[in-house]
């Protein structure tokens, strides 16, 4: 029987690692191995910004992958959170009745939406607002070197 709940906190606390996709979906969710890469990269652009500054190019194209997989991983602890508990068991628990209780919604199911939503809309603007500040930044220089 898997759990909406439990599922939830792992897209929310684990998504980036694929625990949510393991646990759905077992460990040969091909997608749930893939997540661990762009969360590599984006730690490692994060860690070129605090070495190199945010000049470094190759950070500022890395560091958004880390923003928008916790975002994604986010935005699925929401849809499982909202999805019903007819639809949840018939998708997770075949084997299940469609009220049965895994399914359901309870108040731990409601903080990990909430969170998720908060938590989710700030990195994803913050990843988006990285990334096009330090684009036009270099836009603008690129134009000023064109004009003299």
């Amino acid at each position: 029987m898997k759990s909406k709940t439990l599922a939830a906190w792992l897209a929310f606390l684990g998504g980036p690692l694929g625990l949510h996709r393991f646990y759905l979906h077992g460990f040969g969710d091909w997608i749930g191995w893939l997540l661990p890469i762009p969360t590599a990269l984006g730690l490692y652009g994060v860690e070129r910004v605090q070495q190199f500054g945010q000049d470094d190019v190759l950070s500022w194209w890395l560091v958004p992958l880390l923003g928008f997989t916790i975002a994604g991983c986010c935005l699925n602890a929401i849809v499982y959170g909202l999805m019903p508990t007819e639809k949840w068991n018939a998708r997770f628990n075949a084997a299940a009745a469609p009220e049965a209780e895994s399914g359901a919604t309870h108040w731990g199911t409601v903080f990990a939406i909430a969170l998720s939503l908060a938590i989710g809309a700030g990195v994803l603007m913050a990843s988006l607002a990285f990334s096009f500040q330090r684009y036009f930044e270099v836009q603008v220089e690129e134009g000023r070197r064109i004009s003299e």
